[in-house]
């Protein structure tokens, strides 16, 4: 089975995108993207759905932490596909607790990469990206599970001497 998730957060910053630029729904705003491998898979619409959602039900607190990490930076003057990209890698790191937060960040980039109209718009998603990231793990927000999410080292063995 194919995953689409690349292609289904390109879906959501277009539908996104969208939204900025004329007055519909967010709905309407992605429905229409949706390709018929996407409808027709139900765990890439159940990605879709969860992604979108979340974007939708939490747009204000996801807003006031990318809002809170750009310094000098007023939300209305960041570039509309990179504040989207933002809204998106925070729905993820916040609320998708199945995926690792650095899969969120490098997918983040990667799309900035592709859609954004400059160069440094990835090192200025990563750089807004990994800063929250880094407040959220302090203030013990992240709360990923499962194998490979979270950071952490384990315990190391500790050696003995046979001879003691």
């Amino acid at each position: 089975m194919k995953t689409y998730r690349r292609q289904i957060r390109e879906k959501i910053l277009q539908a996104l995108y969208t939204l900025e630029l004329r007055e519909t729904d967010i709905d309407s705003a992605a429905g229409w993207l949706l390709t018929p491998e996407i409808l027709g898979d139900p765990n890439a619409m159940k990605f879709f759905n969860l992604l979108l959602g979340n974007i939708k039900e939490h747009m204000e607190e996801i807003d006031r932490y990318i809002a809170a990490h750009t310094f000098n930076w007023d939300m209305s003057r960041i570039a509309i596909i990179d504040k989207n990209i933002l809204r998106m890698a925070m729905a993820e790191l916040l609320y998708c607790d199945d995926i690792p937060p650095k899969v969120s960040i490098n997918e983040a980039i990667e799309i900035a990469k592709k859609f954004s109209s400059t160069d440094k718009s990835s090192k200025f998603v990563n750089g807004i990206l990994d800063a929250i990231f880094n407040a959220l793990k302090e203030e013990g927000k992240i709360n990923k599970n499962g194998r490979g999410l979270i950071d952490h080292t384990p315990p190391r063995a500790v050696k003995t001497d046979a001879k003691s």
